[in-house]
C-alpha cells in the first residue's frame, strides 16, 4: 500500500508536466525521459530521445533517476515562448534545471544552434549536476562542466575569448559570470571557452580520478573553497592564478594560427591591387616591345629589299652584252 501511495504521489508531482503540453504534440517516452515535440520533428526527437537513453551518466556524477521531460520547440517563436524570459537571444537550448525541464530547438533551428545532440546533453548535464550539487556551483562551474560533459571543443570560442583578452585582463572566475550571462554572444562565447578551459584545469589536477574527489567534497562541506584545499590542496586563489595563465598562453597560442591566416588576408586584400597594376603594366610593357620590334622587323626587311633591287639594277634595263 505504501509503494502504491507513494508511486501515486510520483505520478501526480509528474502528470501536471506532461498534460500542459500543447494541443497536436507528440509525446513518446523511454527510461525517465519524455520528449514532447511536433510531426516535424519526429526523427530529431527520436534521436534525441536515444541519445540521452543510451548516455545517460554524466563524468564523475552518481546515476540519477529523476524523470526528465524534454520539449523540442518547432519553430523559434514557440521556442521562446517555452523558454520564457531567461533565454538569450543566442539560445539554443535552456535547462530547467528545478522542473527537470530540458526546451531545444527543433529542424527548423538557425545554422549556428550547433549539433542537437551535444547541445541536448549540455544541458542534461546541468540537471545532473544541480542533482548531486543543488546550487552550490557558480555559473562559471556550471557552465564549464556541461560543456565539458557534453564533450564540447576544447578550443571553442578562442578567437572570441582572445578579443576580449586584447581589449581587457584576464577575467576572474567571478567575473565570467557576468560574461557568461551577457545578451552579446561574443562575450558569452568568450566566457563559455574560458569556464571550459577552468573546469578541465580542475579535472587535470588529478589525472586518475578527475572532479570526483572535488565533487565530493564539495556536497560535503558545502564551500567550493574547502573542496578544492581537501580535493587538491589549493587555495582557490592559487587555481585561479594559475587557470588565468594557463588560459592566456593556450587562446594566445591558438590566435596566432588564426591571426597569421587574418594578417595573409589583410595583406593579399591590401596588396592585390597593387600586384595587378604591376601585371598590367609589365603587359603593357610587352606590348610596346613587341610592337617596337615589329617595327623594327619591318624597316629591316623594308631596307634588304631595297638593297637588293638596287643591285639588280633598275627595273626593265637592257640586257647586257655579254648575256
Amino acid at each position: 500500500m505504501c509503494a502504491l501511495l507513494l508511486l501515486a504521489a510520483a505520478w501526480v508531482a509528474w502528470a501536471p508536466r506532461v498534460a500542459a503540453a500543447p494541443i497536436g504534440a507528440r509525446r513518446i517516452d523511454r527510461g525517465r525521459y519524455t520528449v514532447i515535440h511536433y510531426a516535424g520533428d519526429a526523427v530529431l526527437a527520436a534521436s534525441m530521445l536515444d541519445a540521452a537513453v543510451t548516455r545517460d551518466t554524466f563524468p564523475w556524477l552518481p546515476r540519477s533517476s529523476t524523470r526528465i521531460l524534454i520539449m523540442v520547440a518547432p519553430d523559434a517563436v514557440t521556442f521562446r515562448e517555452w523558454a520564457g524570459q531567461s533565454a538569450f537571444p543566442w539560445s539554443a537550448a535552456l535547462a530547467f534545471v528545478d522542473q527537470h525541464r530540458v526546451v531545444v530547438q527543433g529542424h527548423r533551428a538557425p545554422g549556428n544552434a550547433g549539433d542537437p545532440l551535444q547541445v541536448l546533453r549540455h544541458e542534461l548535464a546541468h540537471i545532473a549536476l544541480h542533482d548531486y550539487l543543488g546550487d552550490l556551483p557558480p555559473r562559471w562551474f556550471d557552465e564549464g562542466y556541461a560543456s565539458y560533459a557534453a564533450g564540447e571543443e576544447r578550443t571553442e570560442g578562442f578567437l572570441q575569448t582572445n578579443a576580449a583578452l586584447v581589449f581587457r585582463a584576464m577575467p576572474t572566475l567571478a567575473a565570467l559570470d557576468t560574461m557568461l550571462s551577457n545578451s552579446r554572444a561574443t562575450d558569452a562565447r568568450a566566457g563559455y571557452a574560458l569556464a571550459l578551459r577552468a573546469v578541465t584545469d580542475l579535472a587535470n589536477l588529478d589525472r586518475e580520478r578527475g572532479l570526483a574527489p572535488l565533487l565530493s567534497a564539495w556536497k560535503e562541506r558545502q564551500s567550493f573553497d574547502l573542496a578544492i584545499r581537501r580535493a587538491y590542496a589549493l587555495t582557490s586563489e592559487q587555481f585561479e592564478r594559475r587557470w588565468q595563465q594557463q588560459a592566456r598562453w593556450q587562446f594566445a597560442f591558438l590566435s596566432l594560427a588564426a591571426d597569421s591566416a587574418i594578417v595573409a588576408a589583410a595583406c593579399l586584400l591590401l596588396l592585390g591591387p597593387l600586384y595587378r597594376r604591376r601585371r598590367r603594366e609589365q603587359r603593357e610593357r610587352l606590348a610596346a616591345m613587341r610592337e617596337r620590334e615589329a617595327i623594327t622587323e619591318r624597316a629591316a626587311r623594308s631596307q634588304a629589299l631595297d638593297m637588293l633591287l638596287q643591285s639588280i639594277g633598275p627595273s626593265g634595263a637592257p640586257p647586257s652584252p655579254d648575256a
